[in-house]
């Protein structure tokens, strides 16, 4: 055989064929072309060498005992590391079924013997060109999913800052410092992370789902621009007709949503919006408002933010009322108070929060102020 360790190299080729005289003449012929040539005898050697390092191309004889080359195929192309190699058949077989055959078990073409080197090195040449230019062309589309991809994060995250501008800005007629809405969303965070371990909340809490609630949350008391400052910051509570007028803010927060989302319906980060700004203040025993659903019929993402929300008043300062400590917090919240009871979020909830109250109360103690 020629050396051609000076030769450039033009791919590796790993050549099945149970012949020795087969395999001799075209590693010989293929080795002088400057390809790499693997030689194997067998198609479960075959396999077994494709498998340790995948060639760039594969000529494969058909009639071979223990596995033929249609077998190989089959299993080649189960492989998800193999099943991008090029397999060109090269057999003495010259009946119309046996080609189609070789076609149909993923081959990209047929040599017949006897062979003449010219035509295998052309067809050859021409294959490796092709799986080339797919490679190329993969490439390029992985580059340009990831350039589309960072474009569309830029955009996201420029998107949001601008909304969450406005929510802070709208946030700071009765919360000067802000930071309610950057605490809340930690908290629904925490939940739902909290939530992903227990079987019956899993397929509820995807991560697309965990990433818009986060996101969302900041929107949840948006329809609060839609309420006059005599009412939003009375320092007294509320008369009866004024929390009436109260209430409004979780319809008028969706409906704004909403109109957001009509312009762009795929949004699903503004649709998780509307859904947590009309629902949050609904109750797991039909108390709530503004539409009295009860159970199940509260979205779990308004649930959570319920917990959220009801945490962080009771943490905060008011006009009307002083701030409780964690401790005491926790315990409203779980056996209630007569204004909040147990019964206003869902039992499945509860003890979750109750889990991750430590994580509350280092989140209300980094964010506040």
């Amino acid at each position: 055989m020629a050396d051609t360790s000076t030769l450039p190299t033009r791919g590796t080729i790993l050549v099945v064929d149970d012949t020795p005289a087969n395999l001799t003449l075209l590693a010989k012929m293929l080795g002088d072309k400057g390809y790499r040539v693997r030689p194997v005898p067998s198609g479960s050697l075959a396999l077994k060498t494709a498998h340790g390092d995948p060639p760039d191309l594969m000529l494969l004889d058909i009639s071979m005992p223990e596995m033929d080359g249609f077998e190989v195929c089959r299993l080649m192309k189960e492989d998800p590391r193999l099943r991008d190699v090029p397999v060109i058949f090269i057999s003495a077989l010259t009946e119309t079924e046996g080609k189609l055959k070789a076609f149909r078990r993923g081959g990209v073409d047929y040599i017949t013997k006897p062979f003449q080197i010219e035509e295998v090195e052309a067809r050859v040449e021409t294959h490796l060109k092709l799986r080339r230019a797919q490679a190329e062309l993969e490439r390029y589309n992985r580059y340009l999913e990831q350039l589309v991809e960072e474009k569309v994060k830029e955009i996201s995250e420029s998107q949001l800052a601008t909304i969450f501008a406005m929510v802070k800005l709208a946030e700071s007629r009765d919360d000067e410092t802000g930071t309610h809405i950057w605490r809340v969303r930690e908290y629904c965070l925490s939940i739902a992370n909290a939530l992903r371990d227990r079987d019956e909340f899993h397929e509820a809490l995807t991560d697309p789902i965990v990433r818009d609630l986060y996101n969302a949350a900041p929107l949840h008391d948006i329809g609060k621009v839609g309420i006059s400052d005599t009412i939003l910051l009375k320092p007294d509570r509320h008369t009866p007709e004024e929390f009436e007028i109260m209430k409004t803010h979780t319809t008028i927060g969706a409906r704004t949503l909403e109109g957001v989302r009509a312009s762009y319906p795929k949004n699903s980060f503004i649709a998780m919006g509307a859904e947590i700004a009309h629902s949050h203040h609904e109750r797991w025993d039909g108390t709530g408002y503004p539409r009295g659903l009860a159970g199940t019929a509260i979205p779990l993402p308004a649930q959570i933010m319920s917990i959220a929300d009801v945490y962080d008043a009771l943490r905060s300062p008011r006009r009307y009322k002083q701030a409780f400590d964690h401790a005491t917090s926790v315990r409203i919240i779980t056996e209630g108070d007569g204004r909040t009871k147990p019964t206003h979020f869902n039992p499945a909830l509860l003890p979750v929060f109750v889990a991750v109250a430590p994580e509350f109360d280092a989140i209300y103690g980094r964010l506040s102020g």
